[in-house]
């Protein structure tokens, strides 16, 4: 599904189950050493997703391990992402000369939980929100918008190295499989970004593609 919307030189690689040959690295024991299973089957099988996308690359296998807020530390001259959610795994990477920054995000497409869209929108964000309800009432825009919002993290930190939270970021969803993120906080890298999002098999993902 990551496939469908990140352009050529972004590999993907995706799993709907965990394959019994996913297995952690030595390096990447520690940071699950006391999860419970479900957290430590999707620490894995995003990492088996990671080098199989490396691969693709020609890269070699190596250990994907937890760096700063968490993020996962690429192999250098590499960008990449990673998400997992129910019944989805999955990791793009490209080479840093001709990405700049790449983020995805993957959720189940639902409505989001009471509350959490109170949480996560801003307030210019809300009323086109209810727009594109009226308009397409088989999206989850609510869901659409974390999605969005959570690949513009995924984007934005391993290059500015600072927190962003979902009130810095103002977004625009389109119902033609595009949004725009317009970021609000001073000395930011990046203006803003422009993604694509789609839907199927139950999930709906989003990803963002910077070019060098």
């Amino acid at each position: 599904m990551i496939e469908r919307i990140v352009p050529a030189g972004v590999v993907t690689s995706a799993a709907y189950a965990d394959p019994p040959e996913a297995v952690l690295l030595p390096e990447e024991e520690p940071a699950v050493a006391r999860a419970v299973d479900k957290r430590r089957r999707e620490f894995t099988t995003v990492r088996w997703c990671a080098r199989e996308a490396l691969a693709g690359l020609g890269m070699p296998p190596v250990p994907i391990t937890r760096g700063e807020k968490g993020a996962p530390r690429w192999p250098e001259g590499v960008v990449g992402s990673m998400t997992h959610c129910d019944g989805y795994r999955a990791a793009a990477v490209a080479r840093a000369a001709d990405v700049a920054a790449l983020g995805i995000d993957a959720e189940p497409h639902g409505p989001l939980p009471d509350g959490v869209l109170d949480a996560i929108a801003r307030e210019e964000e809300a009323p086109l929100l209810e727009g594109l309800r009226r308009a397409s009432p088989d999206v989850h825009w609510d869901r659409l918008l974390f999605c969005a919002k959570e690949a513009v993290y995924k984007a934005w930190f391993p290059t500015a190295r600072r927190w962003l939270g979902f009130e810095d970021a103002s977004l625009v969803l389109d119902p033609a499989g595009t949004f725009t993120a317009e970021i609000l906080v001073p000395d930011a890298p990046f203006a803003g970004f422009a993604g694509r999002w789609t839907t199927a098999d139950g999930l709906i993902a989003a990803a963002i593609t910077v070019p060098a």
